[in-house]
């Protein structure tokens, strides 16, 4: 019997999710690679921005919590859940909601020279604060995060 034909994204996305979060089991790794490919397809939103992003914001974590109050994979706050009408603990609409925000960061800075670069400040700093500026703010914090997700972005490219 033939094995099945290698989905590479999808092996890139579980083996970097298990990577980050030993603590998942792979089919628990499976189940949220799988729903990050078909919200990042869903949105149009390239599958390893949306994974490298979650990765970034909890390591794909459901019960993760930050000093500032976000929650969630998605890193949350009350207020963007309730916009978008989840449970920010739930990491399927979670995952859902990330790739629809992310979807909507970047056609806001479609034609932009890094519309990438500007939809994760926007992501992390909100997007008044990259419309303040033109630009990615000039804070520590979201410099550092567009590097780091970058990173977890090519790692995923790498590893299809």
């Amino acid at each position: 019997m033939d094995a099945p034909p290698r989905n590479g994204q999808l092996t890139a996305t579980v083996r970097n999710i298990m990577r980050t979060n030993p603590r998942l089991s792979g089919f628990d790794a499976l189940v949220l690679a799988e729903r990050t490919l078909a919200a990042a397809a869903a949105n149009g939103v390239d599958p390893g921005f949306l994974a490298a992003t979650l990765l970034e914001e909890s390591a794909y974590d459901p019960g993760a919590m930050s000093a500032a109050g976000a929650v969630g994979i998605g890193q949350f706050m009350v207020g963007t859940a309730d916009l978008y009408g989840i449970d920010p603990f739930e990491p399927g609409p979670a995952i859902d909601a990330t790739a629809r925000l992310l979807a909507e960061y970047l056609a806001r800075y479609k034609g932009a020279a890094d519309p990438f670069a500007l939809a994760l400040a926007a992501y992390n700093a909100g997007p008044a604060a990259v419309d303040r500026y033109g630009g990615v703010p000039p804070y520590a914090e979201t410099i550092e995060y567009i590097a780091d997700i970058r990173e977890r972005w090519s790692r995923i490219v790498r590893d299809r």
